[in-house]
């Protein structure tokens, strides 16, 4: 679906599931995540909530990343969907702690930007990130998005208020 020199990216399917849960269920990896399963029964569900169709008003679509030379999946993008009008979506991203610091994650965020941006027409990208999950803040700068809003224990995971971070990137920034 979607393809740079190192990455494939392609809608999610219920034989991923196996995959998904080995990186996913990384409790420290993934502790800003709001999905960390415990068992893969939770993947399936999470898998089977899929949209049928790629851009849907206000669904939550999910592709996995796949590494072209390996064939592995090594990774999920999140896209949101955001309102009627299909101009804004929001982006989430999950790499395997493996493939951490290869550049793997900006190559599989600037694909899916280029398309949203290039061939979906989408107006506006948002983020939202955990105050303390430095790595996808840099991440975010790094491709342009800019901070929009910082919201005081907002969120309610795992029994704790946490704050959020909206990070946000205009059609008309966008540079790759």
């Amino acid at each position: 679906m979607i393809e740079s020199e190192r990455l494939h990216l392609r809608p999610i399917s219920a034989n991923d599931n196996e995959n998904v849960f080995r990186y996913r269920s990384d409790s420290e990896t993934n502790k800003y995540q709001g999905f960390i399963p415990k068992t893969i029964t939770e993947v399936d569900e999470f898998i089977a909530k899929n949209p049928s169709k790629f851009n849907l008003p206000e669904s939550w679509f999910q592709l996995v990343i796949l590494d072209k030379v390996s064939n592995t999946l090594i990774g999920d993008i999140g896209i949101h969907f955001i309102g009627d009008d299909g101009f804004q979506c929001e982006l989430g991203g999950t790499l395997s702690k493996t493939h951490h610091g290869k550049g793997l994650a900006t190559e599989a965020m600037k694909i899916t930007i280029e398309y949203l941006f290039n061939t979906l027409n989408k107006h506006r990208i948002t983020a939202s990130v955990d105050p303390k999950n430095i790595d996808s803040i840099r991440l975010l700068e790094r491709l342009n998005f800019r901070k929009e809003a910082h919201f005081k224990k907002s969120l309610f995971i795992d029994g704790i208020w946490v704050d959020d971070i909206i990070y946000g990137l205009l059609q008309t920034d966008w540079r790759k």
